[in-house]
């Protein structure tokens, strides 16, 4: 008893929002854009793999779905183990899988093994996303909206520089050896960040959530219906907005602009929705997650409305940053909502759930544009497939909010 004591008091009280809080979040962000690379370079790697074992592209699309079953599946784990462990080792785990994976890949003699081996790339990146945003929202409390999209905007940092550098390694070495590649860079970098952060938090502050702030909102909905409601939003705005994240690259090599065209294009993207994805958190802040979720959902299907619309290849640049500048904060709301509206001690499995629900959107929503393709051979009714899925996300999102006011009301 009295040695716990004298280590209480060794241990400095974490503050939130303080410079030990910012600094741990810079560290966050870089852990997620190297972790990110599980999303992206399946992306990028899709015509090559395609070309070499001779598959139609909806089957060579499933190599992305199941990259994101293996995303989804793990961020539920990660998240329920990072309430029970903390944070660092479930990074660290991850971190090894990940690298694993891509070496692992690499060796693949049939479509079959690399689908396979997808699923452990991306649940040894889930731990960089979903777990890392619940994380953060501990960290904070005056903003905790921005802390939260910050933290999320290492997923899109990395969709920055890693489509580039996946294609130039692909291009210049073969998709077998930019695997190898990519295995053995990230697990260096990530180590060595990983340590940065077990560092900087010390062996007193393993669980975040201990002292973080309650529930800043009550919409009067249980925990696991409010859950589900924002499991299914989550399926549709994903489902819409996978089609232009998983197919540009293809998309423009069906067109005659080159798969390189396309990787620059998804660049701009993401690297839009960083601007999108920070904007969304200075947004929630002042009002709220549920305000902010259903403003970029209508401005996701407004982008992706003009996808159907113009192909040029000058076109298909704009377009593509303005669906990067409507959509960045989308899935980052999700887990300020939860953390709003949900216990803290909660918020790693919770926000591990809904994310699923955004990947479970983004990994049919990859296949079935593919399938799409393959059927009609355009790509025009997957464009109106996704945003028949966005409409879906709206209506779900915009009853939550009337619910909310309905109840503000009567209080």
């Amino acid at each position: 008893m009295e040695k716990d004591y004298k280590i209480r008091e060794l241990t400095p009280q974490f503050v939130p929002d303080s410079a030990q809080a910012w600094t741990r979040l810079g560290i966050a962000v870089i852990i997620g854009a190297l972790g990110s690379v599980g999303m992206w370079s399946v992306v990028v790697a899709l015509p090559a793999v395609q070309a070499e074992f001779g598959a139609s592209r909806g089957a060579a699309s499933l190599a992305f779905t199941l990259a994101m079953l293996g995303f989804g599946l793990g961020g539920i784990v990660a998240g329920r183990l990072a309430d029970r462990l903390g944070i660092v080792p479930i990074i660290t785990a991850a971190t090894l899988l990940l690298g694993i994976g891509y070496i692992v890949a690499a060796q693949s003699t049939a479509l079959w093994q690399f689908n396979l081996t997808c699923i452990a790339i991306g649940m040894g990146s889930s731990a960089t996303f979903a777990p890392l945003m619940a994380e953060a929202s501990h960290w904070f409390e005056r903003r905790r909206g921005f802390a939260v999209t910050v933290a999320a905007a290492g997923n899109y940092i990395g969709g920055a520089f890693w489509p580039p550098l996946a294609n130039w390694w692909i291009q210049t070495y073969g998709w077998r050896p930019a695997h190898v590649a990519i295995g053995l860079v990230t697990m260096a970098l990530m180590g060595l960040t990983l340590a940065i952060l077990r560092w900087q938090m010390g062996a007193g502050t393993r669980r975040s959530h201990i002292n973080a702030a309650p529930p800043k909102i009550d919409l009067r909905l249980g925990s696991n219906a409010l859950t589900t409601l924002l499991f299914v939003a989550g399926i549709g705005c994903c489902v819409a907005m996978s089609m232009p994240q998983v197919h540009i690259v293809a998309y423009c090599g069906d067109l005659g602009y080159g798969v390189a065209r396309g990787a620059e294009m998804l660049s701009l993207m993401l690297a839009c929705g960083i601007v999108s994805r920070i904007g969304s958190g200075f947004l929630a802040d002042r009002i709220g997650g549920l305000r902010t979720l259903l403003i970029s959902s209508i401005a996701q299907g407004v982008a992706l409305l003009f996808y159907v619309f113009f192909d040029g290849l000058t076109s298909l640049y704009i377009v593509s940053a303005m669906f990067g500048l409507f959509q960045g904060g989308i899935v980052p709301a999700y887990a300020i909502i939860v953390r709003e509206s949900m216990p803290a001690s909660e918020a790693g499995a919770r926000v591990g759930i809904v994310i699923f629900g955004t990947i479970l959107g983004m990994s049919f929503g990859g296949w079935i544009s593919g399938v799409i393709f393959d059927a009609t051979g355009s790509y025009s009714a997957a464009f109106l497939n996704g945003l028949a899925w966005n409409a879906v996300n709206v209506v779900i999102v915009a009853a939550l909010l009337w619910r909310a006011r309905q109840r503000l009301v009567l209080a």
